[in-house]
């Protein structure tokens, strides 16, 4: 167990580098969701039964979610909204992941890279960002095409088409992927390692701002 913990201090403290750059019980019980479900549930009840405490900070909430679930976690920080939680992988399709919490909002990932939200507002309907992502995880330097897609009020889906310079960041092991394109911009850090993205800065769009998420338990 304490080796579990470890693993998620490290990813929790590589993040500073990064920012400064059903009805069914038993099946429910049993499930990524419903395990967090009932951490979630308890941690009201027991708000509801004594006096306001301090938030809880990410490093308690990583231990707590890596000590309640066996499968793939992740730990999410939306700027925005200040918010840190963690999210249990609910399917895989291929490289691609999704990641979700008991109130159902979900990150969808492709090895690591953001390819799109649901249940947050304002969502990413998905990121085409193969170029980037072929770069990033070679950690070679480069220029990408990315396009952004998302679903406006009149429910059509609008691309944002970006052009990206990838290369190293000023801390080690760090990719830094820098875009704009139709009067908007933003620049996503990445931590490589292997191959694989561990700890990442990432921007959903302009509603929403960035988001971190790292891996707890891969």
């Amino acid at each position: 167990m304490m080796g579990k913990f470890t693993r998620g201090a490290c990813a929790l403290a590589a993040l500073s580098l990064l920012a400064a750059c059903g009805n069914d019980r038993s099946q429910q019980s049993a499930s990524p969701l419903g395990i967090l479900g009932q951490v979630a549930s308890q941690a009201i009840a027991e708000r509801n039964a004594e006096p306001a405490a301090a938030p809880r900070s990410p490093s308690d909430i990583a231990a707590e979610a890596l000590s309640v679930n066996p499968g793939p976690l992740i730990l999410v920080g939306l700027e925005s909204m200040g918010t840190t939680q963690a999210m249990a992988m609910t399917g895989q399709n291929g490289d691609m992941r999704t990641y979700m919490t008991p109130n159902e909002q979900a990150l969808i990932l492709r090895n690591g890279m953001l390819s799109g939200t649901r249940g947050l507002g304002n969502d990413l309907s998905v990121a085409e960002a193969a170029q980037s992502a072929a770069l990033i995880r070679a950690g070679r330097s480069g220029q990408a095409q990315r396009t952004m897609r998302y679903y406006t009020g009149d429910g059509l889906e609008r691309p944002l088409p970006m052009t990206c310079t990838i290369g190293p960041g000023p801390n080690a092991g760090v990719m830094v992927e820098s875009c704009e394109g139709l009067g908007a911009s933003f620049q996503n850090n990445y931590m490589v390692s292997g191959g694989q993205i561990t700890v990442s800065r990432q921007w959903i769009g302009p509603a929403l701002g960035y988001v971190t998420i790292q891996t707890l338990r891969p």
